[in-house]
């Protein structure tokens, strides 16, 4: 009886420890690791709530840019951390939701982060050369279809997320279209814009001049919703192709096992953060949805977009350099 005394008490002391260490987190700086450059998109999306986040949290915010490995360094670093509080990880889908369908990494995204929230969202757009006689999506799959294997399409390299939109698109529409691999989005876009290529899905900012000067023409958004910076352009999932829907995303993570008060905490400053107006204006002059999801929508948002990108490559044997 002694003994069950004992540990129940021992129990309860655990519990109202951590129950304090919760209410006091975070007491120090957070750092937040992001597995690209400075300077790189998920880098600025970073430090454009780093400061609301800050103003909530009551504590500094510190980026901890490991690049490298395609993303995959900075997610392992982000995952063996300690699930104290004070370590978050920003990612896009390229380490978390793609690549571990292309070759091996040391994690499991399912298994081994905590979704705190979704940020944003970057819808793709499926721009093309003037020279290519389609005006809208079903032109552009009747095209396709009467000339197998004619067209082509450029991406930023072999597994990134726009071949892999593309390779959505031919599932989806029964076309044969050619991938043309380039190393980066911007030599591609700059052969579209010559007209060596005839087509590539890319993130909207980008390409503003060239979509204002009529150097490319584009035929859908590759989100749910249409665009706020081309509000005349429609969906291509409206225009033919429903369900049609290919993004980057930003979205904020904690390793496993952090505790769920913490993540609960997080969460309600970074809605807060993303919610503000003039946050917002800010996200979208970048081409970008502002989110600021829930936990629950964001994890099941990420095993979504896990499933999506399995299939994908699964169908099209889509592979990496």
């Amino acid at each position: 009886m002694a003994r069950t005394f004992s540990i129940w008490i021992a129990a309860a002391l655990m519990l109202a420890a951590a129950a304090v260490q919760a209410q006091a987190w975070p007491d120090k700086p957070v750092r937040v690791i992001l597995s690209v450059p400075a300077g790189a998109t998920p880098d600025v999306t970073a430090r454009l709530v780093f400061p609301g986040l800050t103003q909530h949290l009551g504590q500094q915010l510190v980026a901890d840019n490991r690049a490298g490995g395609g993303g995959v360094i900075g997610a392992e670093i982000a995952a063996k951390s300690a699930p104290d509080g004070y370590t978050l990880f920003l990612s896009s889908p390229g380490a978390l939701t793609i690549l571990p369908h292309l070759r091996k990494v040391p994690y499991d995204t399912l298994r081994d982060f905590a979704p705190i929230s979704l940020i944003s969202i970057g819808p793709f757009v499926l721009m093309v050369h003037p020279s290519v006689p389609a005006k809208n999506i079903n032109e552009l799959i009747a095209l396709a279809k009467a000339q197998p294997g004619k067209l082509n399409y450029a991406s930023a390299g072999n597994g990134v997320a726009n071949h892999l939109a593309g390779e959505l698109f031919k599932q989806m529409t029964g076309t044969d279209i050619v991938h043309v691999p380039y190393k980066g989005a911007p030599q591609a876009v700059t052969d579209v814009v010559g007209g060596h290529m005839q087509m590539m899905f890319n993130s909207i900012s980008p390409i503003v001049g060239h979509i204002k000067a009529g150097r490319v023409r584009v035929l859908g958004i590759a989100s749910a919703q249409r665009s706020p910076q081309l509000p005349e352009v429609p969906t291509i999932s409206e225009s033919g192709v429903p369900g049609f829907e290919a993004v980057n995303w930003f979205g904020l993570f904690a390793p496993a096992k952090t505790p769920q008060t913490v993540i609960k905490r997080v969460n309600a400053a970074l809605v807060q953060t993303v919610k503000a107006p003039e946050m917002q204006a800010k996200f979208i002059s970048l081409g970008a949805d502002p989110v600021g999801s829930s936990i629950e929508e964001f994890t099941a948002f990420v095993r979504r977009d896990t499933e999506k990108y399995a299939k994908i490559v699964k169908i099209s044997g889509a592979k990496i350099d």
